[in-house]
């Protein structure tokens, strides 16, 4: 939808079969994720959007955010990072396509608010500091703060825990 991670032509896609048998990904356990923002995880279902209620992007979980300051969740590289600096995608090193959309119809705010501390290409770990944003701002400016964290390459995403968590924590998300 976003083309966020395109692949580049004549790019060669090895897969990987997973114990699971799903292609191109590894199981991702409970250490592999740590929570990204602090605050209050609800269901992707409970999002007022319904590209994200309704799992068009792919499966998930949304944060409703008590800071603003967003860390990588997994070992990887970052694929992209939006020009408004409201989103970020990064891959796993499991193969997981990540995308997190700080906000709701944030895109219309153009930037203002967001500071993008990482590029396209940059190899991140967990926990390393992606970008910033005006919570404040957020909150005055765009219709919700709530912060989608997708899948997008993946179905069989477990979501482990609810309620208020640390940015990062472990044990939120599992897939096998």
């Amino acid at each position: 939808m976003f083309g966020f991670f395109k692949r580049k032509e004549n790019e060669v896609i090895k897969d990987i079969a997973g114990p699971s048998g799903t292609t191109g990904l590894l199981p991702l356990n409970d250490q592999d994720f740590v929570m990204p923002i602090e605050g209050e995880i609800i269901p992707i279902t409970e999002v007022e959007d319904p590209v994200f209620s309704e799992k068009m992007m792919g499966d998930g979980f949304a944060i409703i955010p008590t800071n603003g300051s967003v860390v990588s969740p997994v070992d990887g590289e970052i694929m992209n990072v939006f020009p408004t600096k409201h989103a970020i995608g990064i891959k796993s090193k499991q193969g997981y396509e990540i995308l997190i959309h700080v906000g709701l119809e944030t895109v219309n705010l153009k930037g203002e608010g967001f500071t993008a501390l990482v590029k396209e290409g940059d190899q991140i770990s967990k926990g390393t500091e992606l970008l910033t944003f005006d919570l404040e701002y957020i909150k005055n400016s765009a219709p919700s703060t709530v912060t989608p964290v997708i899948f997008t390459n993946a179905t069989n995403i477990t979501v482990k825990k609810q309620g208020e968590v640390r940015q990062g924590d472990y044990g939120i998300v599992s897939a096998q």
